[in-house]
């Protein structure tokens, strides 16, 4: 069986280096790349086309929902599987919706980890076994007459920008690290606190901390 190739992404460099020492120690695994941000494993997945992505969910920047549909949509034989600290069943269903293949509690025992990684590569989902069934079969059964989740509710583009302005990014770097315009960022920032009935920059930053789009640190 050909070696399977794995991208690590978290800004946690302490726990890259767990998980690579935990792979190291696997014959049929090598990790061929680690990211500390959103966009670097984004750009990472379609440079080094590896064939699994573990990724922390709340990644600076890009977060790992948001990085994983990137990833997906630009490659989906790339499989991502999100690590969380969190078993919150929004977080598991918007994974799943971003085309991630399986969702792993941080606190995972390594033989889960691997479990996982050899699953998710014979193309089956795989969630951490403290996670209710439940979870798949309410996503399943998932419609599009369902109340909007903000991450249907905003564009792909929209939540980027909220990301950023609730990491307390100003409009010029806003738009120098998405390659648009400042005027083009105070439009899409306009848009979002219509669609969510907000008028500043504070209530978009606890609601984007509250809804899980960034991280809390």
């Amino acid at each position: 069986m050909p070696e399977i190739r794995l991208l690590i992404a978290d800004d946690h460099k302490l726990f890259r280096l767990g998980l690579r020492q935990l792979v190291d120690k696997q014959k049929a695994v090598s990790v061929v790349g680690e990211a500390a941000t959103g966009f670097e494993a984004a750009a990472l997945a379609h440079d080094l086309k590896p064939d699994i992505v573990l990724m922390d969910i709340s990644m600076p920047e890009l977060n790992g929902i948001e990085a994983t549909r990137r990833i997906v949509d630009a490659d989906p034989t790339v499989r991502v599987v999100i690590l969380s600290m969190h078993a919150d069943r929004r977080y598991i269903q918007e994974s799943l919706r971003a085309g991630a293949k399986g969702y792993l509690l941080k606190d995972s025992a390594p033989e889960e980890v691997m479990r996982a990684i050899q699953k998710v590569m014979r193309n089956q989902f795989y969630l951490s076994v403290r996670i209710n069934e439940q979870v798949i079969t309410d996503f399943i059964r998932l419609t599009e007459s369902e109340k909007p989740t903000p991450f249907s509710l905003l564009s792909a583009r929209e939540r980027e920008v909220l990301q950023l302005l609730a990491e307390g990014k100003s409009t010029r770097e806003i738009a120098e690290k998405l390659n648009v315009s400042a005027k083009t960022v105070e439009t899409h920032r306009q848009h979002i606190m219509d669609k969510l009935d907000m008028h500043t920059v504070a209530e978009l930053t606890k609601f984007a901390i509250r809804e899980g789009l960034t991280p809390l640190e």
